[in-house]
């Protein structure tokens, strides 16, 4: 029987994400392991939580990498191969930098995987690996195979319950590399699959990985009405078209919705504009937070900082809306041109990228010079903003009166907390 290593690289320490602790695996390793034939004895390794043993001989090591993860994928993968050990990368880098990522690899998969995964390892078996892969079709998500959760350290987790009901996005953001990846598509797998999954798992909270779980108001109603008898609580993310649907909203919380993550991205109509993000109406951002408020569901919000109608003023606007509108969770970002987004290519043809260190392709650090701020001055902003939205006093503005999973939501702003603490020092 030969041996599989599937390999998720751990994130930089000084980045956020290299220092959370209330993490949740990579649905893509149990994926994969799910596809690979019963003649082969799989291992999964998420190296956030536990150390690489690089002394292990498998006779296969594949790698999921994403931007801020290349370079830490890169050092895994040269190092297998020193040991003789053949290597495939894929994932969402690899696939939008393909030539780069065959540098460091025996074969490179770009885009989705379930095509074209067990042709790679048929032809490893035969000794006959090709340089790159890709799928020539779409992927149907009608009878995926179970994702081997098995294999997982289920200690290392905070939970272990992702799943999967769509995907792709019907929008398509100037900063974002989703429709890039999956394709101008949005996939949905059938319910009764969905609930077979779901009877399969482990109790507990359920986090749905959908780029959009609301992509199709039709599907999601029913997907809803399914998980109304489980009595399960689930997150996932949504767009704000959700409030333009009453009947939808209700359902999302007799179905035991407790969060959404939600992309308001910015407070200026131009720039959501500017973005692509037809859905968002800035006007109407106070009274669509309300309704979702209303309906007992948390909203964990998204703004992103930096883009060229940002100046100084933008940190403290921004702060003072999530405040003032009680958003229990926030995420700020800064404007990170990934490849395979428009905004790559416009700041590519503008000069305007600074470097490809991509470990600080994390969201954040500055990577690129702004419109209407200095580099240094766009990151002691979002520095100070993120000081201050985790800083015990807006938490508990935020949260305050804790009506809407208020233990779940404190966790994780507390988590964020001790995660800047380690991190960003204004």
């Amino acid at each position: 029987m030969m041996k599989l290593l599937l390999i998720a690289p751990k994130w930089p320490k000084r980045s956020l994400w290299g220092q959370i602790y209330f993490r949740f695996p990579y649905l893509a390793l149990t994926n994969l392991a799910a596809l690979a034939g019963d003649d082969w004895e799989i291992s999964i390794i998420d190296e956030n939580v536990e150390a690489i043993n690089f002394s292990l001989r498998p006779d296969l090591a594949a790698i999921s990498i994403m931007t801020p993860l290349a370079t830490r994928g890169y050092e895994i993968a040269a190092s297998f191969r020193e040991k003789g050990v053949p290597v495939v990368l894929g994932g969402m880098h690899p696939t939008m930098m393909s030539a780069e990522a065959k540098i460091y690899a025996d074969a490179v998969v770009s885009g989705e995987a379930e095509e074209v995964w067990p042709q790679v390892l048929d032809d490893f078996k035969q000794g006959d690996l090709k340089p790159f892969y890709k799928s020539a079709n779409l992927f149907s998500l009608d009878g995926l195979r179970m994702p081997r959760r098995d294999l997982l350290n289920r200690k290392a987790y905070f939970f272990v319950n992702t799943i999967q009901t769509t995907r792709g996005c019907p929008f398509d953001c100037n900063f974002c590399a989703v429709t890039t990846f999956y394709g101008r598509s949005y996939r949905m797998r059938p319910v009764e699959e969905i609930i077979n999954e779901i009877g399969q798992m482990e109790p507990g909270f359920l986090f749905f990985v959908d780029d959009n779980i609301v992509g199709s108001p039709k599907y999601a109603k029913n997907l809803f009405r399914a998980l109304i008898p489980l009595k399960v609580k689930w997150f996932s993310q949504s767009s704000l078209s959700i409030v333009k649907d009453t009947e939808l909203l209700d359902l999302a919380q007799q179905s035991g919705c407790k969060g959404l993550f939600i992309g308001f991205e910015s407070l200026y109509q131009e720039t959501i504009k500017a973005m692509g993000k037809s859905i968002n109406r800035v006007a109407e951002y106070k009274e669509s937070i309300k309704k979702i408020h209303d309906y007992g569901i948390g909203i964990q919000g998204s703004f992103i900082f930096g883009t060229d109608y940002d100046d100084g003023s933008v940190f403290s606007d921004v702060l003072r809306f999530v405040e003032r509108m009680h958003l229990e969770a926030v995420i700020f970002s800064i404007l990170t041109p990934f490849p395979g987004t428009r905004v790559y290519q416009t700041m590519l043809k503008e000069n305007r990228i600074l470097h490809t260190d991509w470990e600080k392709y994390d969201m954040n650090h500055v990577v690129y010079q702004p419109q209407k701020m200095t580099p240094e001055q766009l990151q002691e902003g979002f520095n100070w903003a993120n000081k201050r939205l985790y800083g015990y006093g807006s938490i508990f503005k935020r949260l305050f009166p804790f009506s809407r999973s208020g233990l779940f939501f404190s966790i994780q702003n507390y988590g964020f907390r001790q995660a800047w603490k380690k991190t960003i020092r204004p």
